[in-house]
């Protein structure tokens, strides 16, 4: 019998599967995973001209909407204004752009040399002591700007304290919500659709890779296991894996019983990952060890009619929420539903996507905003049938002068469920 090396043991182990290494199978497969090459040592990165963009668009708006400065804390837009890739925490860390000029990041004293790391635009940086107040160093840069009675926007994640303890130090300030930074994150440029693609690709690639290493008895944590091995071998990072069997595909987020791959059961997976601070997020259902039943095999084909009538509905101009409504309307003739009704579609047809896995705007109904080009979403009406099964399918595709196109196409035949 093969015995694996400690490093693949404890990396196993992690994943809470370290116990099925013993068998040869499993082990055979985590060898036949480092003949994947990685697909990404091509990327080109977020780079220097297209921050810089990035800046000059959104103060560019603050000038048309009244905004004079903007508070941004560590995340998602942070690392898209600036390159600081840094955690939040009860020491603030953030940054604060204004309608003209140099931004300013301010951050803990003993901190600055990380934060220079990944600092990537000019940027004064200003520094704060444990004794003192994170608040000074912002109110004195604003106050020699003219700016400390202006109108401050918040971006939307920013926490409570932060927002108080600015309040407190910038009475004569207005605080308002941030107008600007979602309106332009949600309009991605060209290099940050490549990003994408191929986040796509190397999730798809990797979904190739697991389909086959499937076996009977397998838990979620084994074939999560494999994807996260794949993923990463591809080039992809941050991996995220819900595997769902049987009778817990119904539930879109899963059931906490026990499962296992049992033949002629359905096995659903939503995966993805990260290239470049940009995700991926694919979900593929197939049937395991048996020709499909009737049942199972009307509804995926019902599903897979439902990601049509979506990307169908996905025109320039029109408001997202009516592609939402386009499918829930398909899938009532079905006889499913009304509305989210259970048996049907129990959520909204699609999220937008990009830095984040989840983020505005969503396909969903009474969403007013208008498709434009750069947006990006998934595109995943499931069906679900409580105690029984479930079917997802979900490929996300962005909007283009000529409408919407694939980042992942949808597969053809529940019989290929791969592509």
């Amino acid at each position: 019998m093969l015995t694996p090396d400690r490093r693949t043991l404890l990396r196993y182990a992690a994943a809470g599967v370290a116990t099925a290494l013993v068998s040869p199978r499993l082990f055979a497969q985590e060898k036949a995973v480092e003949a994947l090459q990685s697909i990404t040592r091509d990327v080109t990165p977020i780079g220097k001209a297209e921050r810089a963009d990035r800046l000059a668009r959104a103060q560019k708006m603050m000038q048309a909407q009244g905004i004079d400065a903007l508070l941004v804390e560590p995340g998602a837009s942070l690392i898209y204004y600036s390159g600081i890739r840094w955690w939040r925490s009860e020491r603030l860390t953030a940054l604060v752009i204004p309608a003209s000029g140099t931004p300013l990041v301010v951050c803990p004293f003993f901190e600055k040399p990380s934060i220079d790391e990944s600092l990537a635009i000019p940027a004064e940086v200003r520094v704060w002591q444990e004794h003192e107040s994170p608040y000074a160093p912002i109110a004195d840069y604003l106050k020699a700007q003219g700016l400390d009675k202006g109108r401050i926007g918040i971006e939307e994640t920013v926490r409570y304290f932060a927002v108080d303890g600015l309040k407190a130090a910038l009475p004569a300030a207005t605080l308002a919500k941030d107008p600007v930074t979602r309106a332009i994150r949600m309009r991605k440029t060209a290099a940050e659709i490549a990003l994408m693609q191929k986040a796509a690709d190397v999730t798809m690639g990797a979904y190739r890779w697991t389909h086959p290493q499937v076996k009977a008895g397998m838990t979620p944590a084994d074939i999560g296991a494999l994807m996260s091995a794949a993923t990463s071998a591809l080039g992809g990072k941050g991996e995220f894996n819900l595997i769902l069997l049987g009778e817990a595909a119904a539930y879109p987020h899963g059931s906490g019983k026990p499962q296992s791959v049992r033949a002629g059961e359905v096995v659903l997976m939503d995966c993805g990952c990260t290239v470049e601070d940009y995700q991926s997020d694919i979900s593929r259902t197939f049937v395991y060890g048996a020709a499909p039943t009737a049942q199972q095999r009307k509804l995926w084909d019902e599903v897979a009619q439902g990601q049509q009538v979506a990307i169908r509905a996905a025109k320039l101009g029109v408001a997202a929420g009516t592609v939402d409504d386009a499918v829930r309307a398909y899938y009532e003739k079905l006889g499913y539903g009304p509305g989210y009704k259970l048996p049907g579609l129990s959520h909204r047809t699609g999220h937008g996507i990009g830095m984040e896995g989840h983020e505005p705007v969503n396909l969903v109904h009474g969403e007013t905003t208008k498709l434009d080009v750069g947006m990006c979403f998934s595109n995943e009406p499931g069906l679900y049938l409580p105690g029984t099964m479930g079917v997802r399918m979900e490929d996300c595709f962005h909007m283009t002068a000529q409408g919407p196109q694939w980042f992942s196409r949808p597969p053809m035949s529940i019989e290929e469920p791969m592509g």
